[in-house]
């Protein structure tokens, strides 16, 4: 069993900046693609980032691609998502979560998180 704990979300500007960060409670942390995933009300929830267990290999949404940036730190169990240039529609509860392959469906991954709330205003 694998524990992810979200945290770094809050409120902020739009064009403002944030850093979300996700600690795992496994040693075997880089065996695992961590991605992360959001959710608006009333919408489903949306891939947003993912990362190899090497750190090689990321994606991203193309709605996030230029302005986010995931990584990880696997001797610190954990993985970050770099949030810059953000907008309104990036409003959303953040979860990361961990899986066996590099996916970028909600059903790929094994493990979640509880997530952590952004909030962009005007």
């Amino acid at each position: 069993q694998v524990q992810l704990a979200e945290s770094g979300g809050g409120l902020v500007q739009a064009g403002g900046s944030l850093k979300l960060s996700c600690a795992a409670s496994t040693r075997t942390f880089s065996n695992y693609g961590m991605g992360w995933f959001r959710q608006a009300p009333g919408t489903e929830r949306e891939f947003v980032a993912v990362v190899s267990g090497s750190g090689v290999f990321t994606r991203y949404a193309g709605s996030v691609k230029g302005r986010f940036t995931i990584s990880r730190d696997n001797a610190k169990y954990t993985v970050y998502l770099q949030m810059n240039s953000l907008r309104l529609e990036d409003t959303a509860v953040y979860y990361c979560a961990a899986g066996r392959f590099i996916g970028t469906m909600w059903d790929e991954y094994d493990y979640w998180g509880q997530g952590t709330q952004v909030t962009v205003s005007s």
